[in-house]
C-alpha cells in the first residue's frame, strides 16, 4: 500500500509568516519588514509602489511572494482561498437595529 502525506514546504518565507498572514496580512508584512527576515522579498529601501500595494491589497502581495518562493503549491492555494473568502464578503453582513419608540 502507498502512503501519501501532505507536504507543506517552507523555503525562504518563514512558517510563522505563512500561517499568520492567512488571518492578519498587513500586520505580518509589517513584522516581516521590521525583522528583515524576508530580505529577498522586502528590500530594506522600500519604494512608494510596494508600500501602496501592501496597504491596499496585501493578500495579492503575499500571493506574489509565495509564488516567487514556492510556486503553485499548497500554501499558495490556501492563501488563494483566504483571498476569496476576504473578497467574497463572507463576514460583511451588517445588521441594523431599529429603534422602536413606544407612544402612550
Amino acid at each position: 500500500m502507498h502512503e501519501y502525506s501532505v507536504a507543506l514546504p517552507v523555503h525562504a518565507i518563514p512558517l510563522w509568516f505563512l500561517v499568520l498572514s492567512l488571518f492578519l496580512p498587513r500586520i505580518c508584512i509589517l513584522l516581516a519588514w521590521l525583522q528583515h527576515s524576508m530580505t529577498a522579498y522586502i528590500p530594506p529601501a522600500v519604494g512608494l509602489i510596494p508600500v501602496i500595494v501592501a496597504l491596499l491589497v496585501p493578500r495579492l502581495l503575499i500571493l506574489f511572494w509565495i509564488y516567487q518562493d514556492q510556486g503553485i503549491g499548497l500554501w499558495f492555494l490556501l492563501h488563494v482561498i483566504a483571498l476569496l473568502f476576504a473578497w467574497g464578503g463572507g463576514g460583511n453582513t451588517v445588521y441594523r437595529r431599529r429603534r422602536v419608540e413606544y407612544v402612550s
